[in-house]
């Protein structure tokens, strides 16, 4: 699905290098959910990141040999001038999807009503996420990645994001960062711990919550 080859990734700050990822390998394998577990500040957005092709190691490959989408919810790849139909609609064409399906898919899952066709800019924070989560849904991906977002909106709207990613797993695997240790016992059949650069992987989720409980301590 995805491979990591002899990946090295760091960002210079003030106080010196920060390490993220220690020319690590690790094949992410196909009919497999993961749930990647770290500290704050352990790097596990840059990893989605990389994960996804919008950042590059240092050195080093990331092979997808899937279709996999952007971090679900991230909306930086969004025209704040277009509207909503319109930014709907161009995503859908680079993705090779109907156009016309996938206004109709974000028009009823993200229920923005008229905001729509207003600029992307002036959205509310909480309309945008609706948007973009809708849209991550409205393309077919093989492998969809998840940064802490499937508490958009309220309960009812929760409910609706919880009962769509139900229906993709059943066809699509996930790879997904979050805090809370029941989002990743539900979603995710193994466990990668990210910690000082290196990746520990378990076939056990409760070993790797263990490992992590360990270094928030």
């Amino acid at each position: 699905m995805i491979s990591l080859d002899n990946v090295f990734k760091y960002f210079k700050t003030k106080s010196g290098n920060k390490l993220i990822l220690d020319h690590v390998s690790i094949d992410f394998q196909p009919g497999t959910s993961y749930g990647i577990l770290g500290i704050n500040g352990a790097g596990k957005s840059t990893t989605m990141r990389m994960l996804a092709g919008t950042e590059l190691p240092n050195s080093g490959k990331v092979r997808r040999r899937a279709r996999v989408s952007w971090p679900l919810g991230f909306s930086g790849g969004l025209h704040p001038s277009m509207t909503g139909r319109e930014n709907v609609q161009f995503v859908a064409r680079l993705y090779g999807q109907n156009p016309k399906s996938a206004v109709e898919f974000v028009e009823d899952f993200a229920e923005i009503g008229a905001y729509i066709d207003e600029p992307y800019r002036t959205y509310s924070s909480g309309m945008a996420q609706r948007l973009a989560f809708g849209l991550s849904m409205a393309i077919d991906f093989e492998c969809y990645l998840i940064d802490e977002v499937t508490a958009v909106g309220d309960a009812r709207f929760q409910a609706r994001c919880h009962a769509e990613f139900a229906a993709r797993r059943e066809r699509s695997d996930i790879i997904m960062v979050s805090h809370s240790m029941e989002t990743i016992r539900e979603y995710c059949t193994r466990a990668i711990v990210l910690a000082h650069g290196v990746m520990y992987e378990y076939s056990n989720i409760d070993d790797a919550i263990a490992l992590y409980n360990k270094l928030n301590q």
